[in-house]
């Protein structure tokens, strides 16, 4: 009994010494931080909608989207950024183009200056990092990937990956991507479609995961959304570790593709050459779901503006017939050649580019031009409006005009780096030239077959699901020529 009593104060002692630390850490986060770094931005002349306690924003910010979801726009409108986040179009018309706002108790800084976006991505001191991310979402692109690797991992995943996109390397992928597009015409299908479903369907439980606020640790609850994912996520390795032991078995030669590249890096004796096969198939889903997801996309908005602009659509269709003919498979040489459909794809990417926004996070506190940015702040660029601002773009910011880019993306605005689609400085997107090289090839290759028309059934409204997709689908007609 003796001993009994004395353990008690021992014991509600060590509980006291573990728990009061984790409630001093808990309300430095909750409340302390919020306060301080508000009072902070608001002597910079920055403000922005009230912090909340734990939930920040997030509950506005759905309640706002859920009210712009309900709007159907005329599809002759490309003024898409007050209905894909109405919540930034609120704020800056209340606070400015520069705002602090909440997500959870991240503080997010929202910046539209392109000469701040620019010295931000340009930066090669490793002071803005890619921003956390949730959980859930490495499971679709993977951890170890090179969108989400940082400094010595980023840069040996780079020199690795980079032979892979190489001008000579593109023009032997075209006669593959050619083949690829006639068997998808022809209604067949090759074996990474299961990879792409699976991806899907992870996507949109992602998607749904990004509306709630994010608390540790409940990814390893057993709720049936991680159930759900969890189940994805090992289907999806599966289908991704099938395609990475087929071409293992070859042995002698594993082939001078991306993925051939990566697996003989396995063989390097040099680290820093060097891949685990956990990194590959990483790697495998990143680059499935940024060459499919992101592309797809792009020519899903570009075939919508050429049904709705028929003027484009028969210039595109005679510049195809004019350096490729009408029956004619087209080659590497034939894609150089289409100045109007590259000015087509360009503007596409700016009125509907797949990917709406960026972040980084700052790892110090810095100065970044009149701006006094704390650590741990994200800073927030939104494409959508950078891309659709007047004051850059001109009058017709939202009009469609493939002619602005005539002489080339950086004379197309007022800016040299106005088009920021795929990103720019160290991390600009490794694939532009492969993304820019397949969209050419498949709609060449459908111009050449048939005529595109908007279906009567088409609801314009674009939203951002990760990438920007149509609400309600893209149905077209299309009229063999």
């Amino acid at each position: 009994m003796e001993l009994i009593t004395l353990m008690n104060p021992i014991l509600a002692l060590l509980v006291l010494l573990f728990v009061v630390p984790k409630m001093y850490n808990a309300l430095i986060i909750l409340v302390w931080q919020p306060f301080v770094l508000t009072r902070r931005f608001k002597k910079q002349g920055i403000s922005g909608p009230k912090y909340r306690f734990l939930y920040g924003n997030i509950d506005e910010i759905n309640k706002i989207k859920r009210e712009s979801h309900v709007s159907v726009l005329d599809p002759n409108s490309n003024d898409i950024f007050p209905r894909i986040f109405p919540h930034y179009q609120q704020w800056m018309t209340l606070y400015g183009e520069t705002f602090l706002y909440w997500n959870g108790t991240e503080p997010m800084l929202c910046i539209s200056d392109l000469e701040l976006v620019k010295q931000i991505l340009s930066n090669k001191s490793g002071f803005f990092v890619k921003s956390k991310i949730r959980p859930e979402l490495f499971k679709l692109v993977g951890m170890k990937g090179l969108v989400f690797v940082e400094g010595v991992d980023w840069v040996r995943h780079r020199r690795i990956l980079n032979p892979a996109f190489s001008i000579d390397r593109l023009k032997i992928m075209t006669k593959v991507m050619v083949e690829c597009t006639l068997r998808i015409l022809e209604d067949s299908y090759n074996e990474g479609i299961e990879v792409f479903r699976t991806q899907e369907e992870l996507k949109k439980c992602c998607v749904s995961c990004l509306t709630n606020v994010y608390i540790p640790g409940t990814r390893y609850l057993p709720t049936p959304s991680n159930i759900r994912i969890w189940k994805l996520d090992r289907k999806m390795k599966n289908s991704v570790k099938k395609v990475v032991d087929s071409r293992l078995a070859s042995k002698q030669d594993y082939g001078d593709d991306l993925l051939g590249i990566m697996l003989k890096s396995c063989e390097s004796e040099r680290k820093e050459r060097k891949l685990s096969i956990e990194e590959i198939i990483d790697e495998c889903k990143t680059f499935f779901f940024g060459g499919y997801e992101t592309n797809s996309n792009l020519l899903t908005w570009t075939t919508m503006l050429l049904s709705l602009h028929q003027d484009w659509q028969e210039k595109l269709r005679d510049e195809i017939f004019q350096e490729c003919g009408k029956d004619k498979t087209p080659d590497s040489d034939t894609f150089s050649k289409l100045k109007l459909m590259n000015m087509v794809f360009l503007e596409s990417l700016r009125l509907y580019g797949p990917v709406s926004y960026f972040s980084r996070d700052a790892t110090k506190d810095l100065t970044l031009g009149h701006l006094k940015i704390p650590k741990g702040t994200t800073i927030v660029f939104p494409l959508m409006k950078m891309h659709s601002d007047k004051a850059v773009w001109g009058s017709d910011a939202d009009k469609f005009n493939p002619l602005r880019f005539e002489n080339g993306v950086s004379r197309a605005a007022k800016h040299p780096n106005a088009l920021l689609a795929f990103s720019m400085g160290p991390r600009v997107c490794i694939g532009q030239n492969f993304a820019m090289i397949e969209a050419k090839v498949v709609l060449t290759m459908i111009l050449q077959r048939f005529r595109l028309s908007l279906s009567s059934e088409y609801k314009h409204a674009p939203v951002d699901h990760l990438t920007l997709t149509p609400q309600y689908g893209l149905p077209v007609m299309l009229q063999p020529l």
